[in-house]
């Protein structure tokens, strides 16, 4: 595989990739060819991300109103939740076929859903809430985690948070990421959290002496912007967890779909696998 180096600690291959968990923050991936620098996103592709956005929010929103309901329904049905209840994962892929290819860039969307037996919406709460500890329940992806502001807004914990991240897969990259999260309530039983990207930076050079944030015209799209939604309800001795995220990143470049494509596809696919057992592991101890 053809290799050209562009700094002293990252070798880019014909492929790159990030996308990020987690709770904020599945890191969502991204492949770029050699050498491609991506800059900001096109106004078109930001207007088209934010109208996929308030149709996500809105369904979201509904669901949120009632317990029937409260989690979306692939992973509902006895089915589906015997599969959970034996540690199973559901990880859907919702991208439209429509929808995912915007003016120079993509749009990812992914849902997962598992099953902590013995678990509380307490105990997740706690868990979420502790940005202090990512690094040590969401390892190796995020680095540091910690919290700019907190209020309360209407009943609703709003924090703003800033987190270092890293995702390796074919190279590393690493990214300082900033999030707006509100975490919400319905009942004892029911809870969710949104978080919303305000700014991402790739990091050149992350832990040497020559560490800065690359521009805006210096980037190479890796992550432009990253939704992250949980839905969680306590119910058959145990919790239901279940993430969405939306991200917006650069766009395939031509002629290399080929190679690149298979990462689109299971990237994010791994990393809500990740997120999900990371937080089910967390809640066990």
């Amino acid at each position: 595989m053809t290799q050209r180096r562009f700094s002293d600690s990252r070798t880019f291959s014909v492929g790159s990739v990030i996308w990020g968990l987690l709770i904020l923050l599945p890191l969502l991936p991204f492949v770029a060819a050699p050498g491609c620098v991506a800059g900001e996103p096109l106004p078109a592709a930001v207007s088209a991300f934010n109208s996929y956005i308030s149709a996500v929010e809105s369904r979201l929103d509904q669901q949120h109103r009632s317990q029937n309901g409260f989690l979306a329904p692939g992973a509902s049905g006895p089915q589906s939740e015997m599969q959970l209840r034996r540690g199973e994962l559901i990880v859907e892929q919702l991208t439209p076929s429509t929808g995912a290819a915007l003016q120079g860039a993509m749009l990812h969307h992914w849902r997962g859903t598992a099953f902590a037996a013995g678990a509380k919406a307490a105990d997740f709460e706690r868990l979420m809430r502790d940005f202090n500890a990512y690094p040590q329940h969401f390892s190796p992806q995020v680095l540091e985690a910690k919290v700019l502001t907190q209020q309360d807004d209407r009943g609703n914990d709003r924090f703003q948070a800033v987190m270092r991240v890293r995702q390796r897969h074919v190279i590393t990259v690493v990214m300082d990421t900033t999030y707006d999260i509100t975490f919400g309530r319905l009942d004892a039983r029911h809870g969710y959290s949104i978080s919303k990207s305000t700014r991402i930076a790739e990091i050149d050079s992350p832990g040497t002496g020559a560490e800065r944030a690359l521009d805006s015209n210096q980037e190479h799209g890796f992550l432009w912007r990253l939704n992250t939604y949980w839905s969680y309800e306590e119910r058959d001795g145990g919790l239901y967890m279940q993430i969405e995220s939306v991200s917006l990143t650069r766009s395939i470049p031509g002629g290399l779909a080929w190679a690149i494509g298979p990462f689109v596809e299971s990237v994010p696919r791994e990393s809500l696998e990740f997120t999900l057992r990371s937080a089910c592991n967390a809640l066990r101890r």
